[in-house]
């Protein structure tokens, strides 16, 4: 599922009042770092990550990486920060984020 400019735009919008939680280190991207990053994605839907200054990885290359591992959209890179999207299954509808459609579709 790619998102649009204007689905990015709204969840770079709502990824501005989350907390980081996701920090990559030296280790890179374990199985426990892609298990915490699968679950929390499950919960919440957007998530919010860190590349620490000891990791080998760029941010770009860590939330490319996360985004394949956990069947994500990469939503922004900046700097050392990146936010991760995916459509939660097991959400009420009314907890979901819903995105905006496009008007060309």
């Amino acid at each position: 599922m790619d998102l649009t400019s204007k689905q990015r735009a709204q969840l770079r919008g709502l990824a501005n009042s989350i907390d980081t939680i996701l920090h990559v280190g030296k280790d890179g991207l374990g199985d426990n770092l892609i298990k915490q990053a699968d679950d929390a994605l499950e919960a919440r839907e957007l998530i919010k990550g860190r590349v620490l200054e000891n990791s080998m990885l760029t941010a770009r290359e860590a939330a490319e990486a996360l985004a394949q591992a956990t069947r994500s959209e990469v939503v922004q890179v900046i700097g050392t920060k990146f936010v991760l999207y995916r459509q939660s299954h097991n959400k009420d509808k009314k907890d979901r984020i819903v995105l905006v459609k496009d008007k060309r579709g």
